[in-house]
């Protein structure tokens, strides 16, 4: 059976991950299976914008810990963080560096990698009864990821400091205070209001999309003057293609953009 879904509405590609008598937890096989399908969506053309979520009360609860028991018993803990940690770092840069919009839809828990999946998103919703939980440290390990990098990046060192060490549990309402989520709504709504984000986005400037993103992570490892040569990079390939001219007629037209796919 497998552990991650697809389907596609329109320009909206839905992936879940569905273990929820797990909790959505991450294991191997279902990690190569998200992956695949995540790579698949990066170059699905008529995919314009990627909704990710978990089956159940849960978005995932981090790595599948019953798992790693099995390995630490027979003496091969070690191989196995290799391949799960190289595994969740190419899921993230996947989601990174998608040249599309990532809705993340937290129906409950996101903790530990699954925590790291869904602060890779570029939109999060979450349930009223959402919690985020950091977990590494309860378990003896470091963040994986792209935990140690996001965190610091959305809360400041201190604010991370305090996440990580005390192994915090974030209800959903305080996660919007704090910016790692942009909205919460009642669980009923969840599923509603996720998709028509989603289809929002999809019916945008999909490319830009594609460029603020890549902007948003050189953001932290770029100069001032190195940001803006981005920048006007990717200002002068916009203007080159087809979004910015139908925005801009729009605009003197006093009339909603219809973007054209990229």
């Amino acid at each position: 059976m497998p552990s991650v879904l697809t389907e596609r509405s329109g320009a909206v590609l839905t992936i879940t991950i569905d273990r929820p008598g797990r909790l959505n937890a991450l294991d191997e096989p279902m990690m190569a299976e998200l992956r695949t399908a995540l790579e698949a969506a990066t170059v699905a053309r008529d995919v314009r914008a990627v909704l990710l979520t978990g089956a159940g009360s849960a978005f995932c609860a981090g790595g599948d810990v019953a798992a790693m028991e099995a390995h630490r018993a027979n003496g091969t803990l070690p191989e196995l963080f290799h391949r799960l940690t190289a595994q969740q770092e190419h899921i993230v840069r996947e989601i990174l560096g998608m040249p599309k919009p990532v809705v993340a839809a937290l129906p409950g828990v996101a903790a530990g990698g699954g925590l790291s999946l869904a602060l890779a998103a570029d939109w999060r919703i979450a349930s009223e009864t959402a919690v985020l939980v950091p977990a590494f440290l309860q378990l003896g390990t470091v963040p994986d990821g792209g935990l140690s990098y996001f965190l610091p990046h959305f809360l400041g060192i201190g604010g991370a400091q305090k996440l990580l060490f005390s192994n915090t549990r974030v209800p959903a309402s305080r996660a919007r205070e704090m910016g790692l989520v942009h909205e919460v709504v009642p669980a009923s709504e969840l599923p509603g209001r996720a998709r028509a984000r989603a289809q929002e986005l999809a019916q945008g400037p999909t490319r830009a999309y594609g460029w603020v993103k890549r902007l948003m992570v050189a953001a932290f490892s770029e100069s001032a003057e190195s940001q803006m040569a981005l920048e006007r990079r990717w200002a002068v390939e916009a203007a080159q293609g087809n979004e910015l001219p139908e925005g801009i007629r729009a605009f003197h037209e006093k009339r909603k953009p219809n973007f054209p796919p990229p």
